[in-house]
């Protein structure tokens, strides 16, 4: 199985004026394409290669023989995670059983907010701050450092923002928390069924 370039959901300039086109070419163009490049050199020719990409990531994870294929599968799940994350129309919460899950498990929507900026914002280097659904429902942040993602720890991501400087350093230079909160105010998109 090769892997190709998921299509985004919205057009390049669509999250503008919060994340540039140019942003977005880099990012998904360049960025995103490589990880599917590598990821297709790197299983050609093993059993990985007629797994679906889930699979992959879950087979890989904590295999230090695999960590090259892991990294790049994750990665391009993640960033196809991140761009349905976000919607030119996000930064609400449309579905109200997810917002009375929300204030259950954080004790309000404001909690939940500074929970996630916080976990963003503190991710020492490369990584993703993430909303999950643990195997019990209960809905929890958490931050992932370089490629690793909540599907490696058994864990259902529902939204997550991307804080690899790739995701904003063109448009926001060293200024991660002004980003951060742009994508929960303007784009975030909570995906839960």
């Amino acid at each position: 199985m090769m892997f190709t370039l998921p299509a985004l959901p919205y057009e390049l300039n669509a999250l503008e004026p919060f994340i540039s086109a140019r942003t977005m070419e880099f990012h998904y163009q360049k960025h995103h394409q490589t990880y599917i490049d590598n990821l297709n050199k790197l299983i050609t020719g093993t059993r990985f290669a007629t797994l679906p990409l889930e699979e992959i990531i879950t087979e890989t994870a904590d295999e230090p023989e695999y960590e090259a294929i892991f990294n790049n599968a994750a990665q391009a799940w993640n960033h196809s995670f991140f761009w349905n994350s976000m919607s030119p129309t996000g930064g609400k919460i449309e579905n109200s059983s997810l917002e009375d899950r929300i204030i259950r498990d954080f004790g309000s929507f404001e909690n939940f907010r500074a929970e996630f900026k916080q976990a963003a914002v503190s991710q020492f280097g490369s990584g993703w701050a993430w909303l999950v659904e643990k195997t019990n429902g209960k809905l929890a942040v958490m931050k992932t450092t370089n490629a690793d993602t909540p599907l490696a720890h058994g864990l259902k991501p529902l939204t997550t923002c991307d804080v690899w400087e790739h995701a904003y350093y063109l448009d926001y230079q060293n200024r991660r928390a002004e980003f951060v909160e742009v994508f929960m105010n303007n784009l975030m998109v909570i995906l839960a069924d």
